[in-house]
């Protein structure tokens, strides 16, 4: 009786709701590949399937149609600006406000949404917020740069750390967690370039920026997956993967090339 009511009133919501068969073992959804969906995704000008994130995205897309909250022609796999605006929706329903209801699924919000539905491996958390070099970051954005450091054999200065507001040139990406401006102050072209490429390499997607774009020479980086990354940044990370430069004119990656472009956690694996 209870199941057979879950599907009317699914019906009703125009979303067929099909409730996990008790015992049954529930689906897997991998918060990375949904994550790194959530960045690319929206940033297509076409509705593909980012390659390995299909199925997680389809469990949670579910489970937001399930909510009334997309409707059934969205639950596709692909974690577009409908996608997101569901899950914003869902966290607004969790309470959530300002940058904690993006859209961008954070650990706590995606396992909550999966409960009864499914289960949740890889877990991506941003960490408490600390300060290092003076400037305000997450300890996992902490960890990659100490990381990154640990490979240059060189401390790296920083000129604008995350959750920072006061920049209005950077254009939001600061607003959230895993930004940061790198000082290259006595750098050579040749070492600037070796930083960013090392940056890529830890799971930044990093960019020099120069006079010629409108910038005084340093390092941008956004910390791929992180996330307490704020619209703005996590358009700048979906553009990175895409083969963009991170700025509004969305030119070709003037960086250097790292293969594969990977997150923290794939690095550290």
């Amino acid at each position: 009786m209870i199941k057979k009511i879950a599907v009317v009133l699914g019906v009703l919501a125009g979303v067929l709701v099909a409730p996990v068969p008790a015992g049954a073992a529930l689906p897997v959804v991998d918060m990375e590949a949904v994550l790194k969906a959530a960045q690319i995704d929206p940033r297509r000008a076409d509705s593909a399937i980012t390659p390995g994130s299909g199925e997680s995205v389809l469990q949670v897309e579910r489970a937001l149609s399930a909510k009334g909250l997309l409707p059934s022609t969205y639950v596709d796999g692909h974690f577009g600006t409908r996608t997101i605006d569901a899950y914003a929706a869902y966290q607004r329903s969790l309470g959530y406000t300002g940058l904690d209801a993006s859209g961008f699924p954070g650990p706590t919000s995606i396992q909550k949404l999966g409960e009864g539905r499914y289960t949740v491996t890889r877990l991506v958390s941003a960490g408490s917020r600390t300060t290092y070099h003076s400037a305000t970051m997450n300890t996992r954005t902490k960890a990659m740069l100490v990381e990154a450091e640990r490979l240059l054999g060189r401390s790296l200065g920083i000129t604008q750390g995350s959750y920072s507001t006061s920049n209005p040139g950077s254009a939001g990406t600061h607003d959230g967690g895993g930004a940061l401006d790198i000082s290259v102050s006595g750098m050579t072209a040749t070492t600037r370039t070796t930083v960013a490429r090392v940056l890529r390499q830890v799971g930044f997607a990093a960019w020099i920026r120069t006079p010629d774009q409108g910038f005084a020479y340093h390092i941008h980086a956004i910390a791929l997956a992180d996330p307490d990354l704020s619209p703005a940044a996590q358009h700048q990370a979906g553009d990175y993967y895409l083969g963009y430069n991170g700025l509004a004119n969305r030119g070709p990656d003037d960086g250097p090339a790292v293969t594969p472009k990977e997150t923290w956690e794939e690095y550290r694996r």
